[in-house]
């Protein structure tokens, strides 16, 4: 199988939506997703989104953006990373991950940050394999502003 990875386009953003709400569903959140595919093409200039695809099937998809850190300056945040369970073991989560580092590298960040479930240790051991470091000193917070 020929594996791509590149910027999704406005008109796969539905494709995209159906898989973070099938993200949503794995990590058993699902009432957590407030974003609508026409809220994603209003909002295409900040939405940075990876897929992987062979030929015109999306395999996964990586959503980035870049932020800014007090204590270490530029950084490259990998907001979700997800391979539907019929595609994994096949290289595809990795090669969406290694894009990501090379779009921080190329970009002048100084590092890349991301969240990873407590509970989801298949990949917390894909990250620690890749060299990050995970600790619980943090404690994730969310405000709504809408």
């Amino acid at each position: 199988m020929e594996i791509k990875i590149r910027e999704a386009k406005p008109s796969e953003f539905v494709n995209v939506y159906n898989l973070i709400k099938e993200f949503s569903e794995f990590i058993k959140t699902p009432e957590k997703v407030k974003i609508t595919p026409e809220q994603m093409v209003m909002d295409e200039k900040y939405f940075k989104c990876l897929i992987a695809t062979n030929g015109n099937m999306i395999l996964g998809f990586a959503t980035y953006f870049f932020s800014y850190y007090s204590w270490t300056g530029k950084a490259i945040y990998l907001d979700d990373l997800y391979v539907p369970e019929k595609y994994r073991n096949q290289g595809i989560g990795s090669k969406l991950f290694d894009k990501i580092i090379e779009i921080g590298k190329t970009e002048d960040c100084c590092k890349m940050k991301w969240q990873v479930s407590n509970w989801n240790e298949k990949a917390q051991d894909f990250y620690k394999d890749r060299g990050a470091i995970i600790d619980d000193v943090e404690v994730n917070c969310d405000l709504e502003l809408n």
